[in-house]
């Protein structure tokens, strides 16, 4: 289905919020839309946006697998607009957010889909699982100028870090179960990258509630959404593999002459693999073995 704006979805397919989980695609431009798009339609969303200008174009046989809206995506903080109007919309289901060239995995995604790891997410109690935003990039800028590559996929294995996150509120005393994540492209070419933009973590899965909101952060109202895990054991978290800041630094005038490439010593082929994401400490199944 195709939509002429947001309002025109919301007024009119109020059946298709009916129930989750929901994948919301914001593409800011044309790069591995459908494939985006593919992929979490495989991963179990019951339904899934597409939110992005009508001149991006689609793979014909995706058309009427998912509900195409017409958007500005370079407005002004245009995820968190999208998402809050969601969320209104719909109380109480589980959604999931994403640019165009990122795509999510999940402990087991090989054998088990979106909608089980949320029914045993339920069951614990939580209400938003924490993602790692993972870097990917091309390993030849030359033959890959915009950096994407699905065959020719890479990521740092290792310049990963956290700091606890403080609490202003609380004379800066730490957040409880809360931390900043740094890593990838933004930790490695910092100087390009603003100071505010350089943490990884993303709250991307979460059940919508009246009065919730999405901050400029990705980070929610409600500090429990914020946190790692509960207080009584470690929990599910996912990763978002994502070619988004490769392509971003390659397309930005301060940052394309620079860098001539990515590659580096700690730089390994992505294997498009829940397990390499385990591994690697990226992504953790907690108590869903």
């Amino acid at each position: 289905m195709h939509y002429a704006s947001l309002d025109d979805f919301l007024q009119t397919a109020k059946a298709v919020l009916a129930k989750g989980p929901i994948a919301l695609v914001l593409a800011e431009d044309a790069v591995e839309v459908s494939s985006t798009v593919r992929h979490h339609l495989a991963a179990g969303f019951l339904q899934v946006l597409l939110l992005t200008d009508p001149q991006v174009p689609l793979d014909a046989d995706l058309d009427p697998r998912i509900h195409r809206i017409d958007f500005n995506p370079v407005m002004e903080q245009a995820m968190m607009v999208a998402v809050n109007r969601l969320i209104e919309a719909a109380p109480g289901i589980w959604m999931y957010y994403c640019y165009n060239a990122e795509y999510l995995f999940h402990p087991f995604c090989e054998t088990r889909n979106i909608r089980e790891l949320l029914v045993f997410e339920t069951e614990e109690r939580r209400d938003a699982v924490l993602s790692y935003v993972v870097d990917l990039y091309a390993d030849d800028l030359t033959q890959f100028p915009d950096a994407v590559s699905l065959e020719r996929a890479y990521l740092d294995r290792t310049g990963y870090y956290a700091l606890a996150r403080e609490d202003a509120a609380k004379n800066y005393a730490p957040k409880d179960r809360q931390f900043d994540f740094y890593g990838g492209l933004r930790w490695r070419f910092e100087e390009h990258v603003p100071y505010t933009r350089r943490k990884i973590d993303r709250i991307a899965l979460f059940k919508s509630k009246p009065g919730l909101t999405l901050r400029p952060d990705f980070t929610f109202s409600d500090e429990e959404y914020n946190t790692y895990a509960c207080e009584w054991h470690h929990n599910i978290t996912t990763a978002i593999v994502s070619f988004r800041t490769a392509k971003a630094l390659k397309s930005n005038a301060g940052s394309k002459f620079q860098i001539k490439t990515y590659m580096w010593h700690n730089s390994v082929a992505f294997a498009w693999h829940s397990q390499q994401l385990m591994d690697l400490g990226m992504m953790e199944p907690g108590q869903w073995f």
